[in-house]
């Protein structure tokens, strides 16, 4: 039975290293960046050292201003130390907004807007380079991670404050702002309590369980995403050593690995496309990894089979988790070496039993089934409470009868699997599913990195493809890999890093579209 309130006390995000610390203090946490708030640390930070440099910037924030239940908007150049500001922010009593730093500034001059009353935390960087004056009406007070500004309070003045006790908020009180992808507009802002932080970490938590052995986690997750909070309190409070990454670049990712041997590997479904290369490493840098979880989306299953046969540990999985920014993971599926590099990608799994549920609801009144998707509705303890300053459209998601639409079509086959088929905005009528479409041509030519095939002029799907050092597609082998496929346009080739991407590096296929068209 589908629990909607799970009975919990709050994740409690200001405590959270403070209570790793308690447990596994000299347990290891290893960064391929500097610190930006303590670049003299180093890249190898105990977690004790971690829970101080939290404690130490919760006391400059009390001293600057910030109080209990108040947002700041925290905005700042990328790296690890953005979660680390956001528990600092709870330990003071504040709510932190986490906004990606590749948002341009004009977007999170809006978001602050919505956010108001808040203060807004940043660095001198954007202060001075990216950010339009508004934010200084918009914001209660301006506060600088690091560098001064003449019309900003710099944390690096308060060094030496003296600490002040965590400030705990209540389970149902907002705890956790952070902003929707953004793959079809200006993002939302979601508002998360500890309770509903607290039921997306549980389900992780007892997967996690299982894993008997030490194992070092490497992550390379979105610094703002929820998903953050949990992975790093699931790590540590195993004790288990943590490597973080700030860039995922396939080079610099298997020199880490190869020197590290990670155990665990978390990391966005591009982001695993980007590491197929490394099984050809001949250093075999994820020879060691025993399990590969991806987060919120659907991964080709070319990327699967690849990854999980670059690993040479007995019975490797790969977990894949499917769910939203604003309701946490609701379904998971694992993959084992059986699975064949063009076995079904769009199984995404099954709920997890007593915390979430799906259903599929038909769009036109007929049965839905594979080549008739419906819509995709979840339930979940996990689901955020609220849009900042934009209700009409959190309840524009939510069904007469309490289920949350996720804005994907899919169908369940007769053992309750959930298969996701696409996006409702990206359904090209008479196609049938893209994703699946880009399955097949990413399992047949081995050079894509990358196809994404869009609705373009007059309607008709345009496949946009990116290969393998950008060599020049080789159309004879993209015709026969496309021949059983519905009719598309003309493939257009394009550079990976110039897709317009989020920040969880998902592609901007409404913006790809009209990129296309102009």
């Amino acid at each position: 039975m589908f629990l909607q309130r799970i009975g919990n006390k709050g994740i409690g995000l200001g405590t959270i290293l403070e209570r790793a610390a308690a447990r596994h203090p000299a347990n290891l946490v290893a960064l391929d960046h500097d610190l930006d708030i303590a670049p003299g640390l180093g890249r190898r930070v105990t977690v004790a050292e971690l829970a101080d440099l939290v404690d130490d910037f919760a006391s400059r924030l009390a001293a600057a201003g910030v109080r209990f239940g108040e947002r700041v908007v925290l905005h700042k150049g990328d790296g690890f130390d953005i979660p680390l500001l956001a528990f600092a922010i709870a330990r003071a009593g504040g709510v932190p907004v986490l906004l990606s730093p590749q948002l341009d500034g004009a977007s999170v001059a809006e978001l602050l807007r919505r956010a108001t009353p808040a203060h807004l935390l940043t660095d001198q960087t954007k202060l001075e380079q990216e950010l339009p004056d508004t934010v200084h009406e918009y914001a209660t007070s301006v506060l600088l991670a690091t560098g001064h500004h003449p019309d900003a309070t710099a944390l690096a003045d308060l060094a030496g404050t003296a600490r002040v006790a965590p400030v705990a908020l209540p389970a149902d009180h907002p705890a956790l702002v952070t902003h929707t992808s953004g793959t079809t507009g200006l993002p939302k802002l979601a508002v998360h309590t500890g309770r509903t932080l607290e039921a997306r970490y549980r389900p992780q938590a007892g997967a996690v369980a299982l894993v008997r052995r030490r194992e070092t986690v490497a992550m390379h997750v979105s610094f703002v995403h929820s998903r953050v909070i949990s992975a790093i309190a699931i790590s540590l409070y195993r004790g288990f050593p943590l490597l973080v990454l700030k860039d995922s670049a396939p080079r610099h990712t298997a020199d880490l690995f190869a020197r590290l041997r990670p155990g665990i590997l978390e990391a966005h479904p591009n982001s695993f496309m980007e590491w197929e290369e490394l099984a050809d490493d001949p250093r075999a840098p994820l020879a060691q990894v025993k399990y590969f979880s991806s987060t919120f989306d659907a991964i080709h299953p070319r990327t699967v089979h690849r990854l999980l046969h670059a690993s040479r540990r007995r019975a490797p999985l790969f977990v894949q988790l499917y769910g939203q920014s604003e309701t946490g993971p609701v379904v998971a599926s694992a993959f084992t070496r059986r699975q064949t590099a063009d076995a079904n990608g769009r199984r995404v799994g099954i709920p997890f039993p007593g915390m979430t549920d799906v259903r599929v609801v038909s769009r036109d009144g007929r049965p839905v089934t594979p080549d008739n998707p419906g819509f995709i509705d979840v339930r979940s303890g996990g689901r955020a409470v609220a849009f900042l300053d934009e209700p009409e459209r959190y309840a524009k998601q939510l069904t007469a009868d309490g289920w949350w639409r996720m804005g994907d079509v899919g169908y369940r086959d007769r053992l309750g699997r959930l298969y996701l088929l696409d996006r409702e905005v990206d359904v090209i009528d008479g196609f049938g599913s893209t994703l699946t479409a880009e399955d097949t041509l990413l399992a047949k030519l081995p050079e894509l990195t990358e196809v994404i095939i869009v609705r373009g002029p007059q309607g008709r799907p345009v496949p946009v493809v990116c290969t393998r050092q950008d060599r020049p597609l080789d159309r004879a082998a993209w015709q026969a890999a496309a021949a059983g496929l519905p009719d598309m346009a003309e493939p257009v080739q394009w550079r990976v890093e110039d897709l317009p991407q989020t920040a969880t590096t998902k592609i901007k296929r409404l913006e790809l579209g009209r990129l296309l068209a102009g």
